[in-house]
């Protein structure tokens, strides 16, 4: 070997029929297998590379060039055994097994951070995390927002972490935020926002439920109800009613949906706890398009989920203090059945949907009255309200829903058998009669009904109108003509006694000022006749009914200079 020295620095040749293990050929065989896999890898493992907390890809790009590089240099030298310092530190050997070992760490960085341990989002890799997300959502792709938004799941606990209850930081962006600490709030805050695009929301409901229930259930554990997460909300409620496999209709009870139905963790984690629903405020409120588009199988999940935020409200035992997000939600419920006055005159619309619907909302409320009974009645929910006031419980609100969804019924006018049916057998029937709604609630409750339907035919007397009209066509029409012929209940009794002598005194006054608001007081086999003057009811020959059979209630004529007001409400 020669050998060549300077000073105290000497030099000697490689020799080109050394060992090698680790060259330039085995540089491209092993690049080529990491290029290979890379290529090939799916958007979680991309994604996952791109949000790990070190700059993977530019860092492996710049440690492959490098090693290549010294490889193809050290061939090179070897196979024109060119000089190199003489040492004993490192040797050929030892220099090629450090390329290689770095080449090595440097697929198993991939690895590890693709494969092994997911990167999480933190104060090191916020920046990159909340880009790569972006620039995803951005994109759109279904499949893409699946497999990420799967992905954000096991972020959700350190998102929640760093995010505040509200944004701290004004109108400062994340960049002027100087620790990385309160660069990761601010980005944290502002992924909250960016997860609530629509897009991203349906993938979730789609294809990762779980993301969901790992947000929701960090917010429940650390008590961080004020987040930013309304939108986000919102979006996934509206986007699982939307979507029939979503959990919304998977975990609807143990008969048809076993151990799931049971134990309903995405719709517990959502709603389960009152405090959380109240603060977020969208989550039983999932925007404008809603109940009008809603079928009845999408409103009786919606109903299911209401009735578990009911539940948390109940064992709180927050029943002195009004709930702003119940109190939308029976009101969106209570609409559900505006659309009813469309089966009326059509034949044979016993199964349509908005009949459906109406049967949905009646079994809402008993469920909800069934949970009411749990606790006693608190002593602020009045049977009456004076004039003007406001019904600041629930126990109100359930009434005002009751009475809505009467009035929504009273729409439907003939044929006789359609409407008895919606009235009579699937509203009043089976929310006053049956043996339903008899415990404290339940009787407050349609005491308050009751007490509503009579001021709302009362007012017929200062300003005829047709939501009286249609109201007091109702309660005649399933209370009867006859003091005690309809109903067994003893207060029925009393509001028929109260109903029909208000008719009795009134109606010819209604006929003789507007005759469009009395004929609206009257559904099919119902007549006037104005001879008596008298109100008819007809029960025609069919069945076992041989003949026909009328009952009547005399009406009083109206004393000299009585009148009502001539102009009449709009329908």
């Amino acid at each position: 070997m020669n050998e060549r020295c300077q000073w105290i620095l000497c030099f000697i040749q490689l020799e080109a029929s050394a060992p090698k293990f680790f060259g330039f050929s085995e540089f491209l065989a092993g690049l080529a297998l990491m290029v290979l896999a890379w290529t090939l890898a799916d958007v979680r493992y991309k994604f996952r590379i791109r949000v790990a907390p070190l700059p993977l890809r530019a860092t492996t790009f710049w440690m492959v060039a490098i090693i290549g590089a010294l490889t193809l240099l050290t061939d090179l030298w070897r196979a024109e055994q060119w000089y190199v310092p003489k040492g004993h530190f490192i040797t050929p050997a030892l220099w090629q097994g450090l390329l290689g070992g770095i080449f090595f760490l440097t697929f198993l960085a991939w690895a590890w951070f693709a494969f092994i341990r997911p990167p999480r989002f933190g104060q090191r890799n916020a920046e990159r995390f909340a880009g790569a997300l972006y620039s995803s959502i951005v994109r759109g792709a279904p499949e893409e927002l699946g497999i990420v938004a799967d992905e954000l799941a096991d972020s959700a606990r350190s998102l929640i972490s760093f995010a505040t209850d509200r944004n701290l930081h004004g109108s400062r962006t994340n960049l002027e935020l100087k620790t990385k600490k309160e660069r990761a709030v601010g980005y944290a805050n502002d992924l909250l926002l960016l997860i609530a695009d629509q897009r991203f929301c349906r993938a979730i409901v789609k294809s990762s439920p779980g993301t969901a229930w790992a947000l929701f259930s960090e917010i429940d554990a650390t008590k961080k109800f004020g987040v930013q997460i309304e939108t986000f909300g919102a979006n996934i409620v509206r986007e699982a009613l939307h979507n029939r496999d979503s959990f919304l209709f998977h975990e609807a009870d143990g008969y048809r949906s076993g151990l799931i139905g049971y134990h309903k963790p995405l719709s517990q984690a959502l709603f389960s706890n009152y405090s959380l629903v109240e603060s977020v405020g969208t989550l039983l409120d999932p925007g404008s398009v809603g109940t009008g588009e809603w079928d009845a199988e999408q409103l009786q999940a919606y109903c299911r989920a209401v009735l578990i935020t009911l539940g948390s409200y109940v064992a709180k035992n927050q029943l002195h203090r009004r709930s702003t997000a119940l109190y939308r939600a029976f009101d969106r419920i209570q609409r559900a059945c505006m659309d009813l006055a469309r089966v009326n005159g059509q034949e044979e619309r016993w199964n349509s949907d908005s009949i459906q619907r109406c049967y949905v909302v009646v079994k809402f409320v008993e469920d909800a009255v069934t949970k009411l009974e749990g606790l006693p009645v608190p002593e602020n929910a009045k049977y009456r309200l004076r004039r003007m006031e406001v019904g600041k419980t629930i126990y109100d609100d359930l009434a005002r829903l009751i009475f809505e969804l009467i009035f929504y019924a009273s729409c439907v006018r003939a044929p006789w058998t359609l409407c008895w049916d919606v009235q009579h057998n699937a509203v009043w029937s089976a929310l006053f009669h049956l043996n339903n709604l008899d415990g404290p609630a339940g009787r407050l409750i349609k005491t308050k009904v009751r007490r509503l339907l009579y001021d709302e035919i009362v007012k017929l007397e200062k300003f005829p109108n047709f939501k009286g009209a249609k109201i007091l066509g109702f309660c005649l029409n399933v209370l009867g003509l006859q003091p005690g012929a309809m109903g067994s209940d003893r207060h029925d009794r009393a509001l028929q006694t109260a109903v029909l002598a208000w008719t009795r005194r009134n109606y010819m006054l209604i006929y003789e000022s507007n005759p469009l608001v009395a004929a609206e007081c009257l559904v099919e086999r119902f007549s006037f006749e104005i001879e008596g003057p008298r109100l008819v009811r007809t029960y025609p020959v069919e069945n076992l009914r041989r003949e026909a059979r009328k009952v009547v209630l005399e009406l009083d004529k109206p004393a000299m200079g009585a009148q009502f007001a001539t102009t009449a409400a709009p329908a």
